[in-house]
């Protein structure tokens, strides 16, 4: 890939906040989640490509309607994850990954590590949710 990082390197608040291992370590984090979508996608479209409903009754055709479209539905969400990811591997190459889009300060690692494609400080996303549960009320 890119940049040969440590045995088991983990990002650290005593380090300088989204330096090069910092970088390519999320990078790494980023593609692992992708693909690991990406295949699923694929595994989900080949069973559902393979169903077969020559002698199934009409209570087991509705089950297998019923779970293809909550597999559908999760899939969907999932490929929504995937331009999200896309977003945050483009805000690595152009130097902007970490930081609030909005503020402009680093969200800060334990943020990162728990959603990666995180593109707000946890200030900006609560005043973001604040403003959207206000326009939903009217």
């Amino acid at each position: 890939m890119g940049l040969k990082l440590p045995p088991n390197y983990r990002p650290s608040p005593d380090e300088e906040f989204m330096n090069a291992n910092q970088r390519e370590y999320f990078k790494r984090k980023l593609l692992d989640w992708r693909l690991e979508l990406l295949e699923d996608y694929e595994e989900t479209r080949q069973s559902l490509g393979m169903g077969d409903r020559a002698g199934s009754d009409f209570a087991d055709m509705a089950s297998a309607e019923t779970d293809n479209a909550l597999e559908l539905r999760n899939r969907d969400r999932e490929r929504k994850l995937v331009t999200k990811i896309d977003e945050a591997l483009e805000r690595i190459e152009n130097g902007t990954y970490g930081y609030c889009a909005e503020t402009g300060v680093p969200i800060g690692l334990k943020r990162l590590e728990a959603r990666p494609i995180a593109s707000l400080s946890i200030e900006a996303q609560e005043r973001h949710e604040r403003e959207e549960a206000r326009n939903a009320r009217g």
